[in-house]
């Protein structure tokens, strides 16, 4: 085979490769724009029940009980796909640099996405490994795994200690990391009654609120990983287009060769059909 031709080959196998990055550019595209409009809708609901029991906790502050501390756990959100580039180490990077920071002793890691649970293969402080979500109908479901291994974790504690879940994810539109306790509405502020009526109950309140937190808790995993699967997307998409940019200058520069080799190809052919009219006139 000529060299000319082992270019052309080159240049179909890069052709088919940029057909399937392109498809996979253009998902990650469709998926970016459908959970900007999910994440805005999710942040609402939860700034609502965030009010809502502001509001609550004025004329009820001793229905939310006090924050009494337990073992750390992790969630550490990373990407269930490649051609994100560094997202991973990146994730993995700022928990090792909040835990230097923090006094947490034997911290637990549950890892949401293959890509990040094989870096972490072998790591001690790994307790659980979730697949993470795809595309955004998956999140759902991955959250029901991951609240029945969070509770399967709770039940094999070997003390009477709570589990205390902070989130580790990259944030939507940032590109920045965030480290964020599920610690539900304990930054409220304690104010006094305003005069207000206060809201009439069919549960008491710490029913109540035992309730509001479940629920608020779900709604707020549902925000984090719509930003944390955004910010996936994302990353894919950049990744992509500087990989579909590299080869696009990859296949111009085979076409400048492959145009040079059959260049010199033709004029080898002009030469060999110039010498064979010149050789019967030497025999004569």
């Amino acid at each position: 085979m000529s060299k000319r031709h082992e270019i052309e080959d080159h240049m179909r196998t890069l052709g088919e490769i940029s057909e399937i990055m392109g498809a996979m550019n253009h998902l990650a595209v469709l998926e970016i724009h459908k959970l900007t409009r999910l994440l805005s809708a999710q942040q609402r609901v939860v700034t609502s029940m965030e009010t809502a029991a502001k509001d609550f906790l004025v004329f009820y502050p001793e229905a939310l009980p006090p924050d009494q501390g337990g073992t750390p756990l992790y969630l550490v959100i990373g990407s269930e796909r490649g051609f994100c580039g560094d997202y991973n180490a990146r994730l993995l990077a700022e928990l090792e640099r909040h835990l230097r920071m923090v006094s947490d002793k034997e911290p637990r890691v549950v890892a949401v996405g293959r890509k990040l649970s094989g870096r972490m293969t072998g790591d001690p402080r790994l307790v659980a490994a979730i697949d993470g979500p795809t595309v955004s109908e998956e999140i759902q479901d991955v959250l029901i795994a991951l609240m029945q291994r969070i509770q399967e974790l709770r039940r094999g504690q070997h003390d009477d200690r709570s589990l205390v879940l902070t989130a580790v994810y990259r944030t939507a539109g940032t590109d920045s990391m965030t480290i964020q306790p599920l610690r539900p509405f304990g930054a409220v502020p304690r104010v006094e009654p305003s005069g207000a009526t206060a809201p009439l109950l069919t549960l008491s309140p710490r029913v109540f609120v035992a309730e509001l937190v479940e629920l608020y808790l779900f709604a707020l995993l549902h925000e984090i990983f719509y930003s944390a699967l955004m910010a996936e997307s994302r990353a894919r998409h950049a990744h992509l287009e500087s990989a579909l940019q590299r080869l696009e200058r990859d296949h111009t520069d085979l076409l400048r060769r492959r145009n040079v080799l059959r260049q010199e190809e033709i004029t080898e052919e002009i030469e060999v059909l110039m010498l064979s009219t010149l050789l019967p006139h030497r025999r004569r």
